[in-house]
């Protein structure tokens, strides 16, 4: 007899996951028990968020969904807030959690791990379903795929109560194919029309063109355009003439986009985080520009002259062979933003420039390396300039809806998606105390994983909100943890540095097979 937990790893591997993410728990061992074909591999985390940002960094690296194995109640929950960060950067994850015993829902009997309404309080989230029974299964697989790999990407849920989780289960039939919708040609005639007639084009690239260099890249040359990166979309174009890798919360990102005669937003929700971080409403005024958004709900939510729902890869390969190519300056006009908008960063906050010089280091010491950020100094101010030389290979949580302790979990996800590539884990000490559990995986599966640990010995970035604020600075000292003695417990080779880039880039440069914990120290 082959039951619903077996047919579920089948229809899992059927549909490209090749790694799972999960703790085992009592309500959960029927789906365990299809694990043991060797179809998937499971790694193992510390705490279920730990799970779910792996399948975070696990999607963003590999362009598949993560996949996250929780146990009912509990462990659902505790995966919610990296839930919450994956829709947030429109993130592809797969959460399958168990839920009790079909006759039990919604009765409040006390139960292990019970919720009054578990499903209810995930629809909130995202979309969620139910397996009911052994024939439900596959429709279910094939509706979360759907969603994943249609619109825009986030997480989905399925639970399935523990009763199911054993019952036979007949052979999945083959996964139902998903097509993307081709764009409109009408509107990208159109679009092409306005940037034909256009001189002084402006790119602002989000997310949605991550995974999609080569036709960014083909593009902008062809509209000869500066390329503004969000956070999500760093990496691509790397040392470019048209890249301008920074924020559109800069002045000089913002003068440039103000002198634009059309901009063309693609794949960018225009959050705040990303075009407003200092909250002065000062962006140029952007409602006779062109929008490209695989979402619907994000179209409506700015004015637009030409709004297209498209795939940004589609949209921009299917518009490429309506341009006419001409000179409109953008090299010029991409140089005097990098310079303008790298030197914004010292007057917003005096030691930003020697913090990004820090990450410089590392891209120098480990080139092509994936860099995963948590919210530290250093992040914060390579969020707001930075050219990182590996497409898809900086990305952290430190925008959007910014969960501390995102970094040591999603850099686990990243390094087993792209083995053998050094993978960096940019973390503050007090990010490191929210998910430190999450280094002994790496070790676990000896993974090429360097922590870096920016030790300033508090929330300091708090408190200088909190200073400028002119309120008193309460609770921003949480003692940090003494990290050789901790590198030392986790089994990490273990090296402290100060704020140097030599030192660190000397540091970096130090063999080390599998992980390690380099301490940055702070004064």
């Amino acid at each position: 007899m082959t039951t619903v937990g077996e047919r579920l790893i089948e229809g899992l591997a059927a549909r490209g996951v090749d790694v799972v993410f999960g703790i085992p728990g009592v309500h959960t061992i029927e789906l365990y028990r299809g694990l043991a074909s060797g179809l998937v591999r499971h790694v193992t985390p510390r705490h279920e968020q730990g799970a779910a940002f792996m399948a975070d960094g696990y999607a963003r690296v590999s362009g598949k969904p993560g996949v996250a194995l929780v146990i009912t109640g509990p462990g659902l929950t505790n995966a919610l807030t990296a839930m919450a960060q994956a829709r947030a950067d429109s993130i592809p994850m797969l959460v399958i959690s168990g839920v009790n015993q079909r006759a039990s829902l919604g009765k409040g009997l006390g139960l292990l791990h019970e919720l009054p309404d578990q499903a209810a309080m995930v629809r909130a989230l995202c979309p969620t379903e139910t397996v009911m029974d052994a024939a439900g299964l596959a429709g279910a697989l094939d509706r979360a795929f759907a969603a994943l790999a249609t619109g825009r990407p986030g997480p989905v849920h399925i639970e399935i109560p523990t009763d199911v989780m054993g019952l036979p289960c007949d052979a999945l039939p083959a996964p139902k194919a998903t097509l993307a919708p081709e764009p409109d040609s009408a509107a990208l005639l159109q679009a092409a029309a306005l940037l034909n007639g256009a001189e002084r084009v402006v790119i602002l690239a989000g997310g949605g063109t991550r995974g999609q260099d080569a036709a960014l890249q083909a593009l902008a040359e062809a509209l000869d355009a500066p390329v503004v990166q969000t956070v999500n979309a760093r990496g691509a174009m790397h040392a470019h003439r048209l890249t301008v890798p920074a924020s559109p919360s800069l002045d000089g990102v913002r003068s440039m986009i103000a002198a634009a005669d059309q901009v063309l937003a693609i794949g960018t929700e225009f959050g705040q985080t990303d075009y407003d971080m200092y909250v002065n409403d000062s962006l140029p005024d952007l409602h006779a520009m062109i929008r490209i958004d695989i979402c619907a709900d994000q179209l409506a939510r700015q004015p637009a002259a030409l709004a297209i729902k498209a795939d940004a890869g589609a949209a921009m390969t299917a518009l490429l062979p309506h341009l006419i190519p001409k000179p409109r300056d953008g090299a010029a006009r991409a140089l005097a933003a990098r310079i303008t908008a790298r030197a914004d960063l010292a007057p917003l906050y005096a030691p930003m420039p020697a913090q990004l010089t820090m990450v410089e280091a590392i891209r120098s010491a480990l080139p092509r390396a994936i860099i995963v950020g948590d919210s530290t100094q250093p992040v914060y101010a390579a969020n707001l300039y930075y050219d990182h030389d590996r497409p898809g290979g900086w990305f952290n949580a430190a925008t959007g809806y910014g969960a501390l302790g995102y970094g040591p979990g999603a850099a686990v996800g990243a390094s087993i998606a792209a083995p053998g590539v050094p993978v960096v884990c940019l973390i503050g000490d007090g990010g490191l105390q929210f998910s430190s559990g999450e280094l002994r995986t790496a070790v676990d599966e000896n993974l090429p994983i360097t922590f870096i640990v920016w030790n300033n010995a508090g929330y300091l970035e708090i408190a200088e909100a909190m200073r400028a604020a002119q309120t008193p600075i309460i609770g921003c000292t949480p003692s940090p943890l003494k990290l050789e003695p901790f590198a030392a417990a986790c089994d990490l080779p273990f090296a402290s540095v100060a704020q140097d880039p030599a030192a660190l880039a000397h540091a970096l440069q130090t063999p080390c097979d599998g992980p390690r914990l380099i301490e940055v120290q702070v004064r």
